[in-house]
């Protein structure tokens, strides 16, 4: 019976911890999307100019506001594709090279 209990509450520890990281976005990703779709839509700047545009605070109000896509698009004004499925990931890339972290991406 003691093993029974403990194989459920592992896999229900394992399910819980499988379905919270993935509504998480990834950096690298963020980095990558920003790189490949968005780069060439808001002037060629690089990522960690584009990031350090705002502060952290900045763009975590933004995102839990639901106004990313506009925060995103004020740095880009010239922007015309947006998809919200960057949304989580561009957030967290945006969030780790804000202007008050210091740090810088590798490319």
């Amino acid at each position: 019976m003691k093993n029974i209990t403990k194989l459920a509450l592992t896999a229900l520890l394992g399910f819980t911890m499988l379905t919270s990281t993935v509504d998480a976005g990834s950096i690298n990703k963020g980095q990558k999307i920003y790189g490949k779709k968005i780069k060439g839509q808001c002037g060629d700047k690089t990522g960690g100019e584009f990031a350090a545009t705002f502060k952290q605070k900045d763009w975590e109000d933004a995102f839990k506001a639901g106004t990313f896509e506009a925060k995103v698009k004020e740095v880009c004004p010239t922007m015309e594709t947006y998809k919200e499925k960057w949304t989580p990931h561009l957030f967290e890339f945006a969030y780790e090279y804000a202007s008050d972290t210091g740090n810088e991406p590798a490319c």
